[in-house]
């Protein structure tokens, strides 16, 4: 077995066995959203309930050691500059792995803040915006990766299209209305850009295909999404503005 499967396989079994440990513990896993974030197409209320538990530890240690949101905020950005370099040499399962570690530093902000009671709206704001260089980056390394033709054109789309996104979503936040809907948000994309990088070089090989194709489908896939998403939003957001 080819070593990022069986990584892969060993995350797949602790999460399993960590979500029924969860269960067995009479957590609140029942009681709707109690992270305040939110819900997503793939992330329901329960998995974020969930992985808030189990990161409650790492949440602990990072506020008795002295550990900021402004570090896990850097620390995002250092993963996706990693990423860019590892996509940019071809390197997909380190880069998928990068990907999924800086959605774990941009959960990880959050709750330090939270813990220490520094939350604030600078805080707020450095948060999100620190999450698009992240993902600009690892869309920067792909680029470069594949140079030229219609990737590239879907390199473009995916990184416009997930930048709409969070715009839309923060445009019409500023005019008083909260638009959380669509497919194709940060926990979607950031899944689906991980494991596709990680899963590449064993699924190219099992079914013959060139090295890179697995992750160029996913950037595709990515880019139609993103753009549903954000003109869905756009329409949605016009509505609910209608009269006012």
């Amino acid at each position: 077995m080819r070593p990022e499967l069986a990584a892969l396989g060993g995350v797949v079994a602790f999460a399993f066995a960590s979500m029924l440990a969860y269960r067995v513990s009479g957590a609140r896993s029942s009681a709707g959203d109690l992270t305040g974030r939110g819900g997503s197409f793939v992330l329901g209320f329960w998995v974020r309930n969930w992985f808030y538990w189990l990161i409650r530890p790492v949440t602990r240690a990072s506020v008795a050691i002295g550990l900021t949101p402004l570090f896990y905020n850097l620390f995002a950005v250092a993963c996706g500059v990693a990423s860019m370099v590892a996509y940019a040499t071809g390197h997909f399962p380190l880069a998928g792995l990068m990907v999924f570690v800086s959605g774990i530093g941009d959960v990880m902000d959050g709750e330090v803040a939270r813990a220490t009671g520094v939350a604030d709206s600078r805080g707020a704001f450095l948060d999100s915006t620190l999450d698009r260089f992240t993902e600009f980056f690892a869309f920067v390394g792909l680029a470069y990766y594949y140079t030229a033709g219609w990737m590239a054109v879907a390199i473009v789309a995916a990184l416009g299209g997930s930048l709409l996104v969070s715009y839309t979503r923060a445009r019409g936040e500023s005019l008083g209305v909260l638009c959380k809907v669509g497919l194709m948000q940060r926990a979607e994309r950031m899944i689906l850009l991980g494991l596709g990088s990680i899963l590449d070089p064993s699924l190219c090989a099992a079914f013959g295909w060139a090295p890179g194709m697995l992750v160029a489908g996913v950037v595709v896939l990515i880019a139609l999404g993103t753009i549903w998403t954000s003109a869905y939003r756009t329409v949605w957001i016009a509505r609910a503005l209608r009269g006012r």
